[in-house]
């Protein structure tokens, strides 16, 4: 392997493994901030218990978020300084917003939540979890705006060797982002919504606390039909604009190879990448510009007609991404959405207790299926960044120019072990706390005042 290979998988690794956290943390503030709220509303100690448990859940996932998500800022200069030297006047101001804007705003308002249990009120108690939510997917906002660059550049000129930023609306306003940035969030409303669901189930299976977990698994259940339902319409948006902006990637994802009108949509395709062509194809005819345009007709290009056109217009070079990952990732994601739908509307109708068929037989697989939502963020993530390749920054930067120049393949094979292996060391005690503290369940009403009573003693002396 070369250095721009393992530079690519290294940059990989740390976000698949950072992504893990971020989603859970956008959908768990959120609901935290709900039951927080709930229990001010109607002065109901149950919601405040659920606040409790459930915050406690999100703080073991929120620093952990935090801890793998400094490195991936450093690599930019570590692996690729060339990238950071072309597009560091454009990619850095987004950047430094969420650190000092969202981030600070998160994390101060998440230490008065902590500490401020009957120390403040009640209502400016429940505000400083709302603002550590809206913090949390302000920073989402802010680096999605950033990577939106990469994906579609507006915004900026080239001068010189570097591109700097020359309209700093069109970067805020980027279309991309707006398509991509609500798919992300509603996909952590999604995750925490899971999150709760398996955790309340398994409870609910061995009859402990049945009604603080039936007040969860409710509430998650709503929460997680609304949030599947909008992710699954915003990203069917969302690849109608990739039929405009990033034909490329599409194509990948569906194995178009040549342009058809009407296009076909692919039930199982098994690709020959260096020949260019199809080993076994079974597709349905009209769908996929149905998918694209709303109507069964409309021309989806094919990526061998893609590749002459990026030649004439880039220069020679491979401007096919791997059609294998991307493919396969595209209907993963797709494939465990549709799943979370069904799922959802199950776990609704088994709260609500109306329909005589929604027997709660599947109620002890809820815990595995707490896995949908991060294979879901985690293939989306993968086709988002893969099927823009060969570019960094699409049309102006190739990855290959984007690495750095002076590293060697025995540097970055060796930070890429140890990263590895201390992320899997902080990702197995993530795990530990988070099923831990989840099959312990929450204290039960008189053992939580006791402990609040040893706090509040240690905390005054």
């Amino acid at each position: 392997m070369n250095v721009l290979t393992l530079s690519q998988l290294q940059f990989a690794a740390t976000t698949v493994y950072h992504f893990f956290f971020v989603p859970l943390t956008l959908g768990l503030s959120v609901l935290v901030a709900i039951m927080e709220t709930l229990y001010v509303v109607k002065g109901d100690e149950t919601y405040r218990r659920m606040t409790r448990f459930w915050g406690k859940l999100f703080l073991i996932n929120f620093a952990m978020g935090v801890v793998t998500g400094i490195v991936m800022e450093f690599q930019f200069g570590m692996n690729w300084a060339n990238y950071a030297r072309f597009v560091g006047d454009i990619f850095g101001a987004p950047l430094a917003i969420e650190a000092l804007l969202a981030f600070f705003l998160e994390s101060t308002f998440l230490g008065l939540w902590i500490f401020g249990w009957d120390k403040i009120s009640k209502k400016f108690h429940a505000a400083t979890i709302w603002l550590v939510a809206i913090g949390s997917n302000l920073s989402a906002l802010w680096i999605l705006i950033a990577n939106s660059f990469m994906q579609h550049p507006v915004g900026y000129e080239i001068q010189g060797a570097r591109a700097v930023m020359t309209d700093f609306g069109a970067l805020v306003s980027n279309p991309y982002v707006w398509h991509q940035f609500p798919h992300t969030v509603l996909g952590g409303f999604t995750t925490g919504a899971f999150f709760i669901l398996g955790i309340s189930a398994y409870h609910l299976v061995r009859k402990h606390q049945e009604e603080f977990f039936q007040r969860s698994f409710k509430l998650a259940a709503i929460f997680g039909t609304a949030a599947i339902l909008l992710t699954i319409l915003v990203g069917d948006a969302q690849t109608k604009y990739m039929v405009k902006t990033q034909p490329m990637k599409i194509a990948a994802a569906e194995a178009l190879w040549r342009s058809e009108n009407p296009a076909s949509f692919s039930l199982l395709t098994i690709a020959d990448e260096e020949a260019q062509e199809d080993i076994f194809s079974l597709r349905i005819p009209s769908v996929l510009s149905f998918l694209a345009y709303n109507q069964f007709g409309g021309e989806v290009k094919g990526m061998r007609d893609l590749q002459q056109e990026y030649e004439a217009r880039f220069g020679p070079g491979d401007y096919i991404p791997s059609v294998f990952i991307a493919y396969w990732a595209f209907r993963a994601m797709v494939g465990a959405g549709m799943l979370m739908l069904l799922l959802a509307a199950y776990a609704l109708l088994v709260a609500f207790k109306k329909n005589p068929f929604a027997i709660k037989k599947l109620l002890p697989l809820f815990p595995v299926f707490i896995a949908l939502p991060y294979l879901s963020n985690t293939t989306g993530w993968i086709l988002t960044e893969t099927g823009r390749q060969p570019w960094a920054v699409f049309g102006v930067l190739k990855t290959v120019d984007a690495v750095s120049p002076n590293i060697s393949v025995g540097m970055v094979l060796t930070s890429l072990i140890v990263f590895i292996l201390l992320y899997g060391v902080l990702m197995a005690a993530d795990i530990y706390l988070l099923v831990k503290t989840a099959k312990a369940g929450p204290l039960q009403p008189v053992q939580e005042t006791a402990n609040e009573l040893k706090s509040a003693e240690a905390f005054w002396g």
